[in-house]
């Protein structure tokens, strides 16, 4: 087991996002990571970055030392106890793991003893040490370097550096060539996007009454807009994410925002200052265009002193925003150098398919993919949404069908800026290409180019004729269309591919510490053995596509021969067909689910099975089965689900839940851009 103890030369180093965005990145290499932070200094046990290991990075670790015990046991000369404190701390946060990451204390004035304790700390853990700085302008390099000469002459050893808030014009390069020796770990750009608070957290700074809650925990505020002048010189000031600031009694502003709000501007809120509200005849006029989303606060102070006091909310992560502390993690794996931080690793002999590891592989074999995927409800805002960050980080060529002008709009509103690499195209121009060859593919069901065209219309036909014709590489959608209307144009005009007689579906459950595949829990509702089996060999190739050794586990209502019934019979003639056609596969049944996810029950219940207890592909009887057991695991043990994903296709079509998220349509399409590489092998 390897320690990288990460230690500030300066205050306000971020060092807490940095900390937690190596642990991510070394996750998604695959590595079991411990995560310890000795000491707290905001005076509760349970600080944050413990709580944001646990609670986002899935790390089981230990409760910190706090700040007063820590200064009680200094004052009373009981260093030595102090450091035999944190060292059983922090060697109970590296039970199981490959590497641990441990948190230094940050820089504080107000304590002395802060920089002499993190060396102590680390030298006597012997961990290696990782300087962590701001790097707002170039006095950070030379920074850096007086700092690791002062460690090195104190018997510490340096694993590497990473410059955080980099200002945009920060020269990685010069950076990695002036420290020489030292290795670089990365250079992460400032992103005042991560520092956007929720719209709830400056109330709660403000102490301000939520008149209108509206979206109030998922709207942020990246700028505070003071009216103070006519509403014509405020509209331009009106966009998204901006915190509208007024008086009530300044109808001309409050007419304003409404008519924003109306026209779909995703608005931070609205703040009322002076302990005003808005004049009863403004908000009977304006209810429905105010009734958005919008939130709409309350305080008793004047605007400038509302103003003063927004500017100083704290920068720190709230406790409770997951979103945006998933993004900030994400945002410092993707600036780190892995390839730097894995050559400072000792690594193991072997990894696992922890969820960071599959979310972060997902992405790299999509961009080596580099597929052109087709979204047919282009002008859908979170599609819109999805395909911008496709396009920005390469994930995949994704093109919008739908009229540019209304997209553009869609984007606006949302605050979105959408690349001019991205791909729109509007049906209306493209729709008589595709009707002979529509026409051709079902002219044995009797299909007419006149009915052909009429079919067209639907984007998602359209979008299925543009996979059929190897236009585009995938198909994505169902944000807004039902699972039916997704796959019938790709079964009557794309089909099976050879050796599959039908279509399933998988879902990728991403457990705190590995990865299952489910299946079917999507299309079939209640498929004979001959299908099930099918499914399993289907779904037990996905897996190991996407990284997931297969050991695959029919599950039923019995283990063996305990039970009986037409359902058991069902899936043991399944289990047996599919063990023929891949006498190779690690594949048991009928086992009952804990048999096959518990090893303590597979041990009385199944002990001969080689798949009994370690289960990675999970096969349901019926679709009731296995729509309510992936549901149930997914809401109940709050674990992210990407799927589902179609297979049995000769190209990949994948439909969407209509209440899927941004970062689903995400996966989902990276998921088709593999699956599209796949097909061509």
């Amino acid at each position: 087991m390897q320690t990288f103890f990460l230690a500030p030369t300066r205050q306000n180093v971020g060092l807490t996002s940095v900390a937690l965005g190596v642990v991510r990145a070394l996750q998604r290499q695959g590595l079991r990571v411990g995560f310890a932070k000795p000491v707290t200094q905001d005076d509760t046990a349970n600080e944050r970055s413990v709580h944001f290991a646990r609670e986002i990075c899935k790390i089981d670790c230990p409760n910190a030392l706090t700040t007063a015990q820590v200064v009680s046991r200094i004052s009373e000369g009981q260093i030595d106890e102090l450091l035999e404190d944190i060292v059983s701390l922090c060697m109970s946060a590296a039970k199981d793991a490959d590497v641990l990451i441990i948190e230094g204390l940050h820089t504080d004035p107000s304590f002395s003893y802060t920089t002499r304790l993190n060396v102590d700390i680390a030298r006597t853990l012997h961990a290696e040490m990782v300087l962590v700085t701001s790097a707002q302008d170039v006095s950070a390099v030379m920074e850096v370097k007086l700092s690791a000469a002062q460690l090195l002459s104190a018997g510490c050893t340096i694993a590497g550096t990473i410059f955080n808030k980099a200002a945009p014009d920060f020269d990685a390069a010069a950076a990695a060539f002036a420290l020489e020796d030292l290795p670089l770990w990365g250079v992460i750009r400032n992103n005042p996007a991560l520092l956007a608070p929720r719209t709830l957290d400056v109330a709660r700074h403000l102490n301000a009454e939520i008149v209108v809650p509206g979206e109030i925990s998922k709207r942020r505020v990246l700028e505070t807009v003071i009216a103070g002048r006519s509403a014509a010189e405020v509209i331009m000031r009106l966009n998204p994410c901006s915190l509208i600031v007024s008086s009530g009694d300044r109808d001309d502003v409050m007419l304003a925002t409404a008519l924003a709000a109306s026209r779909g501007i995703q608005l931070a809120g609205l703040l009322l200052t002076h302990s005003s509200s808005i004049d009863q005849r403004i908000l009977d006029l304006a209810a429905q265009a105010l009734d958005n989303g919008m939130p709409i606060l309350r305080v008793d102070s004047d605007t400038y002193v509302t103003a003063t006091s927004i500017s100083r909310i704290s920068p720190s992560v709230a406790a409770d925003d997951y979103e945006r502390m998933e993004s900030v993690l994400d945002g410092v794996a993707e600036e780190l150098n892995t390839d730097a931080i894995l050559a400072s690793v000792k690594l193991p002999s072997t990894t696992h398919m922890s969820p960071p590891a599959f979310r972060y592989q997902l992405i790299q074999k999509a961009r080596a993919a580099n597929k052109r995927i087709v979204l047919p409800e282009g002008d859908e805002p979170r599609t819109i949404k999805a395909a911008v960050i496709c396009e920005e980080k390469g994930i995949a060529r994704c093109v919008l069908l739908g009229k540019p002008d209304v997209i553009k709009s869609v984007a606006a509103a949302q605050g979105v800026t959408l690349p001019a690499t991205l791909e729109i195209l509007d049906p209306d121009t493209i729709r008589e290409k595709y009707v002979a060859p529509m026409a051709e593919l079902r002219k044995s069901k009797g299909l007419t180019e006149g009915q052909a065209r009429d079919q067209l219309q639907d984007t998602v036909v359209l979008g299925t004729m543009m996979l059929a014709t190897n236009d585009v590489d995938g198909l994505v959608s169902g944000a807004v269309h039902t699972t039916a209307s997704t796959v019938r144009p790709a079964l009557q005009l794309i089909k099976t591919a050879p050796g599959n007689s039908i279509v399933s579906s998988v879902f990728f459950m991403l457990m705190p510490d590995q990865v299952l595949v489910y299946g079917d829990c999507a299309i079939n509702p209640d498929p004979n053995a001959a299908e099930l089996a099918e499914i399993a060999l289907q779904s037990a190739h996905s897996a190991k596509a996407f990284g997931v050794e297969p050991r695959v586990a029919m599950i039923s209502y019995s283990t063996g021969t305990s039970g009986a019934g037409a359902d058991v019979v069902k899936v043991a003639e399944a289990t047996a067909i599919a063990k023929e056609r891949a006498p190779d596969l690690l594949l048991d049944g009928p086992l009952q689910y804990d048999a096959a996810s518990v090893m303590d029950v597979a041990a009385s219940k199944a002990p001969n099975s080689k798949v009994a207890g370690k289960a990675t592909v999970f096969i349901f009887p019926d679709l009731n089965t296995g729509n309510t057991t992936y549901k149930a695991v997914q809401r109940s043990a709050n674990v992210v689900s990407v799927g589902p994903m179609l297979q049995g296709l000769r190209k990949p079509v994948n439909d969407l839940s209509r209440g899927a998220l941004v970062d689903d349509i995400v996966f989902t399409i990276a998921l088709t851009a593999i699956q599209a590489d796949a097909s061509k092998v």
